[in-house]
């Protein structure tokens, strides 16, 4: 598990290694653990950092983002470097929450994310309260009770927010199986009008 400090130190040689390597400059959106950590909404540890997107730019200019997957090897291979030297385990940098771009994050993320540069070739955008809220209520209907159920009430969300999460989570998964777990859950955790609602 990772603490604060040892996340920024993570990645603020990461950024340093990409430059000495001449890397074209990486932009990668971050959810999880480490953005609530990094952005000092919940104090705790991590296993990892969640790479949910990767940017690029499309053919008139314009930033997107998509899957990380298949993540450049350039990152792979600095990531390992990055773990080997402050003993890390190599899988620090994690792309699998990547799934989540299928149906895509909420509209708006990258406004409401918190950017960062690490070095002139390493851009972190950190998710933002209101996204990772939305991801939160998916991974806890999802995964069940435990460490998404108990961010998300560290994040102390409205009805409003998590009208809005519900209504996302159920794009990711359209599942009636889903929507039973994901109402059972609204019911328990005191949001039971919203579930009248999705």
């Amino acid at each position: 598990m990772y603490s604060k400090e040892q996340l920024e130190k993570a990645l603020g040689l990461l950024g340093k290694k990409l430059e000495l390597k001449n890397s074209p400059l990486l932009k990668l959106v971050v959810c999880g653990g480490s953005s609530l950590i990094i952005s000092g909404l919940v104090s705790r540890a991590t296993k990892d950092v969640d790479v949910v997107a990767i940017g690029s730019m499309d053919e008139k200019g314009n930033l997107i983002f998509k899957s990380p997957l298949p993540v450049p090897d350039i990152l792979i291979n600095t990531v390992r470097e990055a773990a080997h030297d402050l003993g890390l385990q190599e899988n620090w940098l994690n792309p699998e929450p990547e799934s989540i771009m299928q149906a895509g994050l909420p509209e708006g993320f990258i406004k409401r994310a918190e950017g960062r540069n690490y070095g002139s070739k390493l851009k972190i955008f950190f998710l933002g309260r209101f996204d990772l809220i939305h991801l939160k209520v998916f991974a806890g209907a999802d995964q069940g009770p435990g460490r998404h159920v108990d961010d998300l009430l560290a994040l102390k969300p409205s009805e409003n927010e998590m009208e809005s999460a519900a209504k996302w989570s159920m794009k990711q998964d359209p599942s009636e199986g889903f929507r039973y777990v994901l109402k059972d859950m609204l019911e328990k955790l005191g949001y039971g009008s919203v579930c009248e609602r999705i």
